[in-house]
């Protein structure tokens, strides 16, 4: 028992069971902006969500926007991982074309995309929200040049398509496509379009072949 007079820690507990709520808490919002979108995704229905007061949001987080943000960050942080893998196992430009293909497929299933064009949509209206997700785009970005340059490198493509223009036309092709599937839809123009691509890699992946023998 503690003492009278003793002086109460006003340290915010770390113990497993809050880790626990913020799991729950950001598992929640990422749901909500899934299927109810950035209008729904409110304190009390994320709170519902995660089987805890909404009063919660607040403690663990400060304010719903910085939950709908950590929200982002848990979804970015699996795609990257999943989109790196992806692009480990391809062997020139046609590979990573179609993996690029299946993961958009995988994308649009299970709404992981949805998470990210919610949140541009609620910036374009929220000028606190602009820069935070702006600033979460740009290692996309970064990463899309990466690949792009890894995967043009001996192509006579190289000199033709400058790295960082093309990673701002694939991010940009890629969240339209998502949305239109989503509005529309039929995710079946997006995958033509992605074997369509395919079939012109193959074509270079050929021709850089041919110019390496």
């Amino acid at each position: 028992m503690a003492k009278a007079g003793g002086k109460r820690s006003i340290t915010p507990s770390r113990s497993p069971s809050s880790a626990e709520t913020r799991a729950a808490l950001v598992t929640g919002a990422v749901a909500a902006l899934r299927e109810e979108g950035f209008a729904g995704a409110s304190a009390r229905e994320i709170a519902r969500r995660a089987g805890c007061h909404q009063s919660l949001i607040f403690y663990h987080f400060g304010s719903v926007a910085k939950l709908h943000l950590a929200a982002l960050d848990a979804v970015s942080a699996a795609r990257h991982a999943r989109y790196q893998a992806m692009v480990d196992e391809s062997e020139n430009l046609g590979d990573l074309v179609r993996a690029a293909r299946a993961v958009f497929d995988e994308d649009l299933d299970q709404g992981h995309v949805t998470v990210l064009v919610e949140m541009i949509a609620a910036a374009q209206f929220t000028p606190e929200l602009r820069p935070e997700v702006a600033a979460r785009i740009r290692p996309w970005r970064a990463f899309a040049a990466d690949s792009v340059r890894e995967a043009l490198a001996g192509s006579p493509a190289a000199r033709l398509l400058p790295p960082e223009e093309v990673a701002h036309a694939v991010v940009a092709l890629y969240l339209g496509l998502e949305m239109l599937a989503n509005l529309e839809g039929d995710r079946d123009p997006a995958l033509a379009l992605f074997d369509r691509a395919g079939k012109v890699a193959s074509l270079l992946d050929i021709f850089t072949r041919g110019r390496k023998t």
